[in-house]
Formats: C-alpha cells, structure tokens, sequence
C-alpha cells in the first residue's frame, strides 16, 4: 500500500476541507491510501477564542497531530496551509523547522510533494504561498508535483476560484465566510489522485 500523508494546518475548517478533498482524490487510486494529520497547534485558546478560531479549533481536534518522523515514514506528503503575507502559516513553518535531522539523514530524498493553500482574496498570495513553500521542499530534496493544466477546472473565466498549475486552493472571504466552492475541491481531489499515481510509480 503506498501511503500519501496530508498534513496540514485549518485556522477556521476550510484547509481542512481542501484537505478532504485532496484524500478523496488519493484514495481513488487503487493501491493509495491517504492519511490526514494536522500541524501542531502554537496559539493559547485565549488567542484562538479572540480570533473566533477556537469553536472550529475544537471541531478538528479528533484529527491526530503529525511528528516530523510522519514524513519519512510516508511515500508522499501532500502539505496544506492558509496564506500569511503571501506565505506560509507560521504553525506550518514551525513544524517544517523541526525537519532538520530529516535533511541531515536525507530522508525525504526522492519523495513526491505537493502544496495546496488558501487565501482571504482572490490575489491574496496563493501562488506566490506555494511557490516559496516549494523553496523548503527542495531543499529536502523532494519531487515537486503541482497541479497540472489537464485540472481544467483552473482554465474557466466564468467564476471566481482558486487553483493554479502550482497546486490546489480556495478563497475563503474577508471574515471567511465563503467555503471551497465544488471546482476547488474537484482541484483538490484531483491533485491528490494525481500525486497517489506518482508516487505509485515511483514505489514501482
């Protein structure tokens, strides 16, 4: 069984449910089986409560909490963030920090590795989010995979969406009020299904 792990961080719920999506994909392709895990949380709930996070905060705590060594022990890691500042979440980034004994024993070498994300706004940083978290990927010498243009599902003009050839994502709104529309998650399943098949082949 090739094993795609989905780690992620949800502030509110809506990476979470790209990351659903993401794992139906996976799952889809026979031989894969998706695993979601969630990044340490860094923020005390009288922070989260003033953010009005900590009700979904609870809603996602059934979900397990990923360790570093989670990573090496799966056949692909499919990472999922929301966008800050036009990068990573800094919980996000303080888990990819705690990688360093990875990299010195080269055990992401040669493992296929995917970013999905979200932002409040259409041009609130979802490309340039995947791009730079692309950076941290190969330095630990992973196979980038992104989102392909055979997702046509990112061609339309007709709706606003999320998507790019760099991986799957979705607008949340200002106060995030809007949830994954049905063509982001078809993006997120299909970029699960596309990177399961990768790593099939590579475990080939």
């Amino acid at each position: 069984m090739c094993r795609i792990l989905i780690i992620h961080y949800s502030m509110y719920g809506h990476i979470y449910k790209m990351a659903e999506a993401v794992a139906e994909g996976v799952n889809e392709v026979a031989g894969c089986e998706a695993i979601i895990k969630r990044v340490p949380e860094t923020l005390p709930d009288e922070v989260l409560g003033m953010m009005g996070a900590l009700d979904a905060q609870k809603g996602m705590a059934h979900i397990p909490v990923a360790t570093v060594d989670d990573l090496a022990e799966a056949d692909a890691v499919i990472f999922g963030t929301p966008t800050r500042f036009g990068n990573m979440c800094g919980q996000m980034r303080q888990f990819l920090d705690a990688t360093g004994g990875l990299w010195m024993k080269g055990a992401l070498v040669g493992k296929p590795a995917s970013v999905f994300c979200s932002s409040a706004t259409q041009h609130g940083g979802q490309e340039s989010t995947i791009l730079s978290f692309h950076t941290t990927l190969l330095h630990q010498g992973m196979v980038v995979v992104g989102l392909p243009y055979s997702f046509a599902g990112q061609m339309g003009v007709t709706e606003i969406t999320g998507c790019s050839p760099y991986g799957a994502s979705t607008i949340t709104g200002g106060q995030g009020e809007r949830m994954p529309s049905d063509n982001e998650l078809a993006g997120a399943r299909y970029q699960g299904a596309h990177v399961a098949r990768i790593a099939l082949k590579l475990k080939q």
